[in-house]
């Protein structure tokens, strides 16, 4: 299991990468890296409002909990019990940042512009502050 401490640092760490990739113009790695912060971010919301001690890491811990093994960010943004609050409080911020797949692994290097990246950021600082 993954605390929600772990979480949280993870999603920060990842943030700060992202935020590093884009400072080394490397701005595909920033739209991947942002996603996964956000990710981390929910789980460990998921995890304050479940009152659990953890989210489940590993294929055995999954077993019951299917429905929590997933890297969509609307799945988990509603499973959050916060999604109504995020929804209002940063609208053009979530819209902008639910979107993201971690099969945008998979787009050719140079798909993401500087300016795309910059913006995502943006958005995605935003998102954190809220969830």
């Amino acid at each position: 299991m993954l605390t929600v401490s772990e979480l949280r640092s993870i999603s920060a760490a990842l943030f700060e990468d992202a935020q590093a990739l884009y400072d080394s113009s490397h701005y595909d790695g920033v739209v991947y890296l942002c996603g996964y912060a956000v990710e981390l971010a929910l789980k460990a919301r998921i995890c304050e409002t479940l009152n659990w001690n953890g989210y489940p890491a590993t294929n055995r811990e999954f077993r019951d909990y299917q429905t929590f093994r997933t890297h969509d960010l609307k799945v988990l943004l509603r499973l959050s019990g916060h999604e109504s609050r995020i929804l209002e409080a940063v609208p053009d911020d979530w819209r902008a940042v639910s979107n993201w797949t971690p099969e945008l692994r998979y787009r050719p290097p140079g798909s993401a512009s500087r300016s795309a990246a910059a913006t995502l950021l943006e958005h995605v600082r935003q998102v954190l502050e809220s969830i």
